[in-house]
């Protein structure tokens, strides 16, 4: 595999990303709800204003669990199966590129993509703060946020990548997207909480099951980071912590990390199956 012709595909993909018209609405999307809510915040006793890093993080969880997954699912899930219909796809493996080459220059653009849409977002709500408020201290849990935020956009454009290896029209690939970014969102602290309720599982099954949606994984390891503790979560919270101590952290990385390695390589594998290639 050629360094350079993998980094020549990864610019090409990331020039692609940076003019789709949904991933830059996406990205306004998200820096405009980020200074808003950075606004919104409540800074030390009962004051509203430009709240610190910590605490401006924290209420940035639940932005980052709506948008970050669909703006990461929506271009990865039209990755492979866009230039499929556009028949653009078949004119690349024509040059003299392998499949690998081809795979992983689309997801390192993708990736950066990415990082430049989450850094631009979560940079102009840090910067505001960081020249408006006296009390925006300590900016390493915002920054710890940051990089939580883009390892669940990793996970999510693994996914999305997988959909659209198996699909070859981008109406298709999207559609399977969205209906997977409603069930991850659906089965959260919602479905959770009625799935617990209705079939009365015990604690500890409740956790395991949680660790099987990313956004849950990186909900708990974002809570995690800045209260150290999650008894926010209730009883199975209580039980993580009991059952793993400092190794939790550690273990929603690897959770984490295992839901970027399986859908890409399962994914990878799928493309280079493809016949029709």
């Amino acid at each position: 595999m050629s360094l350079k012709t993998l980094w020549i595909l990864a610019e090409k993909e990331l020039e692609d990303a940076l003019r789709n018209r949904w991933f830059i609405l996406y990205t306004l999307a998200f820096m405009a709800l980020s200074l808003a809510l950075s606004y919104l915040a409540l800074a030390g006793a009962g004051m509203v204003g430009f709240a610190g890093f910590g605490r401006t993080a924290a209420s940035l969880i639940n932005l980052v669990l709506l948008i970050v997954p669909l703006m990461a699912l929506t271009i990865g899930a039209q990755s492979i199966a866009g230039e499929e219909e556009q028949g653009t796809l078949t004119y690349l493996m024509a040059q003299p590129i392998s499949r690998t080459e081809l795979f992983w220059g689309k997801f390192l653009g993708l990736a950066l993509g990415l990082l430049a849409a989450l850094l631009l977002g979560f940079g102009v709500a840090g910067l505001v703060m960081a020249t408006q408020s006296a009390s925006a201290a300590d900016p390493e849990v915002y920054i710890r946020l940051v990089v939580l935020a883009y390892l669940l956009s990793l996970t999510m454009l693994s996914v999305g990548m997988l959909v659209s290896a198996f699909t070859n029209r981008t109406g298709v690939a999207i559609g399977v997207g969205l209906f997977l970014w409603l069930i991850f969102v659906f089965f959260g602290d919602l479905g959770l909480m009625g799935t617990a309720i209705a079939l009365r599982v015990p604690i500890d099954n409740l956790f395991y099951l949680s660790l099987i949606n990313p956004l849950q994984v990186f909900k708990m390891a974002a809570i995690l980071d800045i209260n150290t503790s999650l008894d926010i979560l209730g009883p199975a919270g209580v039980f993580a912590l009991q059952e793993y101590g400092d190794q939790l952290f550690s273990l929603f990385m690897g959770v984490l990390a295992l839901w970027i390695i399986v859908p890409a390589t399962a994914a990878y594998w799928r493309l280079n199956t493809k016949a029709n290639l």
